[in-house]
């Protein structure tokens, strides 16, 4: 017997045989389409025993058994074991040098095809697929693949996630619309993702209003946690290729400050805060020994070192290796000089993968609590 969430969901997102679909589109990068997607497979698996899940354009890949296959595919495959080939969650992974030769022969492969046979035989005995975009509504137009134009292909309406904010939120979600209305792609509704805790009251009223009063259903508005978004020396590890000097078994440990070791050690030692990352090179023997005394302890105050990244590829003096050696701070070495380390850290993008059990969690516990699907067949009926 169908169900009260299957009947709205044909009058919301439409009835067109086999699969429901829903594309998860963005207003810019990384606002959390992963996040969003995680969370929805976790909480529509109540009321839709079969969910499929695919990414039809990957830039960020990982090689599975010989394929680029997008990490996200990869994540979802992990966390929800799905039974379906990993290349068919992923057919087209953007690899360097793709949008160059596209131009030039204006046919790879017909990719076209490649994303709908992909979808088939993932949407295959599915109630409902959830298709994760790249990027805003125009990525991928270079190569004739926007996400407007794959929303299209795979006639699915979208959810549209927008980072937090009033003013700007709103321009961005109507300029990405306008773009999905060229296609013809209808939105199922908006999102509002990372809103600043001490904003949340103000951004949820006021985004809510002026998007209905557009005519646009807000389906949901989610609190920033900082949580999701702090890498971890894992992180730094794989995504800089950096070496592990010691403390392998603390990689799980999250950074909250940064700390560039370039400074004196008296004054440095103001500076230092609970799990804080420090940047130093391997031959500051004064600075690692005060941030061995600091985080066990011998000095002042206690303070935990969440990790330490030594620059330059200058491995410490063997009397201080074997002291690190004997506390729990991870640390790594890097062949980058301390500025270029200090600036790949700032500018590292956090993905959520599967290891990161507490992050998982969350990200499903944070749909769960601000995206309510009963809510938001209601509004959208």
């Amino acid at each position: 017997m169908r169900s009260y969430i299957e009947d709205t969901w044909d009058k919301i997102f439409g009835n067109t045989g086999g699969a429901k679909r829903i594309f998860i589109a963005a207003t810019r990068q990384n606002v959390g389409k992963t996040t969003i997607s995680l969370g929805l497979i976790s909480t529509l698996k109540d009321n839709f025993q079969k969910i499929g899940f695919i990414k039809p354009v990957g830039q960020r890949y990982l090689v599975e058994n010989g394929y680029k296959i997008d990490e996200d595919s990869v994540l979802m495959e992990r966390i929800f074991k799905f039974k379906f080939s990993l290349h068919d969650m992923s057919p087209i992974a953007v690899e360097r040098g793709y949008t160059e030769r596209f131009i030039d022969t204006e046919n790879i492969s017909n990719t076209s095809r490649k994303i709908k046979d992909a979808f088939e035989k993932v949407a295959e005995d599915k109630d409902l697929v959830i298709i994760e975009g790249t990027g805003h509504a125009g990525v991928g137009s270079v190569f004739d693949l926007s996400n407007a134009a794959v929303a299209k292909m795979l006639n699915s309406r979208v959810i549209l996630i927008s980072p937090g904010g009033i003013g700007s939120a709103i321009d961005e979600i109507m300029l990405n619309k306008a773009v999905f209305d060229r296609m013809n792609v209808k939105l199922a509704g908006v999102i509002v993702n990372k809103v600043l805790p001490k904003k949340y009251d103000k951004v949820n009223k006021y985004v809510r209003k002026g998007l209905e009063r557009l005519g646009i259903p807000v389906l949901g508005v989610i609190p920033y946690v900082d949580i999701l978004d702090t890498p971890t020396m894992q992180d730094f590890r794989e995504e800089l290729d950096m070496h592990v000097l010691c403390g392998e078994k603390f990689l799980d440990r999250q950074m909250r400050k940064i700390l560039v070791g370039a400074m004196e050690v008296r004054e440095a030692a103001r500076h230092i805060e609970d799990d804080c990352l420090v940047i130093t090179p391997g031959d500051r023997v004064d600075f690692l020994n005060l941030l061995i005394k600091i985080h066990l302890g011998r000095f002042r105050a206690q303070k935990k070192i969440a990790g330490i990244i030594l620059s330059g590829g200058i491995v410490p003096p063997k009397r201080i290796y074997n002291t690190l050696k004997k506390t729990n701070i991870p640390t790594l070495l890097t062949r980058f000089d301390t500025y270029d380390v200090a600036s790949k850290v700032h500018d590292l993008t956090v993905k959520i993968k599967a290891r990161d059990k507490n992050k998982i969690r969350l990200a499903m516990d944070m749909v769960k609590n601000y995206v309510n699907i009963e809510k938001i067949t209601e509004n959208l009926m």
